[in-house]
């Protein structure tokens, strides 16, 4: 029975691969809009982030560090904070993982 599952699923299968290098992050990210269920966000080339989410602005700075992008973020009036955090690549889907990914991730789209 799970060879027959394995014949029906598609040949290829989602694997993200690591980004960590900067010169491919900002090939695949700067310019582009970073979109997940209500956020839109924008990594600029100055090191600005802008965007809306969930209604309220989104704004902060960013940089490549030691195979990391770290960033620190406000929404709205809310601090979140600075944090570095492992960036993967599928497709059109961008992976960000938290604490130099050792925390949670979110996945947004490239536009």
């Amino acid at each position: 029975m799970l060879a027959l599952v394995a014949l029906l699923l598609p040949a290829q299968v989602w694997a993200f691969e690591p980004v960590v290098d900067a010169a491919e992050f900002r090939r695949l990210v700067v310019g582009q809009e970073l979109t997940r269920l209500g956020i839109r966000l924008e990594v600029r080339p100055d090191g600005q982030i802008t965007g809306r989410g969930l209604g309220s602005p989104v704004t902060g700075e960013w940089r490549w560090q030691d195979g990391y992008f770290c960033r620190s973020l406000y929404w709205g009036e809310r601090d979140l904070g600075s944090d570095c955090q492992a960036v993967l690549r599928e497709g059109d889907e961008m992976r960000f993982i938290t604490e130099r990914g050792a925390g949670i991730y979110a996945d947004f789209r490239l536009r």
